[in-house]
């Protein structure tokens, strides 16, 4: 399987209105903490913008809603990953994601016969607290040779002037939240992005 080199990570139905019609052809909805019934709405919103772009929607953790929606690909972090059906997610055909941070989350991850691995914190990030020091670029090269041939995800403090650095370190994806949804410009910012990231789209 292969991703699209440039992978956004936005909360909102919102977000993806705004920026997936710009270009964007691989985008995860992460979506925390709100009712089943928003959730639901949230992807239904999203699934039709996604559909009308031709871009690949992940859904975040909400795997059940996911099911239910007739979404095709899910991403579960490690926690969500322990609770979570992976057969009935199999039987109903999602492609499933998953972050890991360390050695031990990427046997269990890789047990789980993912269709991508993302690694995480590359960098310093802001976007939520983490116990994990910064991967740093080597990581991304040994976490690549252990998942193979499996798409790596690198993700975490990641903007524009570090993606040369993180592909030549043999990431397949660079995942982007606030370097996007923080910029005086969201739109520009998410076209700049897709410009430098088309050499590794082929």
């Amino acid at each position: 399987m292969r991703l699209d080199p440039f992978y956004l990570i936005v909360d909102s139905s919102e977000w993806i209105e705004r920026l997936v019609p710009l270009g964007v052809k691989l985008v995860q909805l992460r979506v925390k903490d709100r009712p089943d019934e928003i959730l639901r709405q949230e992807i239904r919103r999203t699934k039709a913008v996604c559909a009308a772009a031709n871009c690949q929607l992940v859904v975040n953790d909400y795997w059940k809603l996911a099911i239910d929606e007739g979404c095709d690909f899910i991403h579960l972090g490690q926690e969500d990953l322990v609770e979570a059906d992976l057969d009935a997610i199999r039987r109903a055909g999602l492609k499933l994601g998953l972050s890991t941070h360390d050695d031990t989350e990427l046997e269990t991850a890789l047990a789980a016969k993912p269709d991508y691995v993302a690694l995480g914190p590359i960098y310093p990030t802001i976007l939520k607290q983490m116990k994990w020091a910064p991967q740093g670029l080597e990581r991304i090269t040994d976490w690549k040779k252990r998942v193979a041939p499996l798409p790596l995800v690198a993700i975490g403090g990641l903007n524009v002037d570090r993606l040369q650095g993180v592909f030549d370190a043999s990431a397949d994806t660079v995942a982007v939240v606030t370097d996007i949804t923080l910029n005086a410009d969201p739109e520009a910012r998410t076209r700049e992005w897709i410009d430098r990231t088309a050499p590794w789209r082929y």
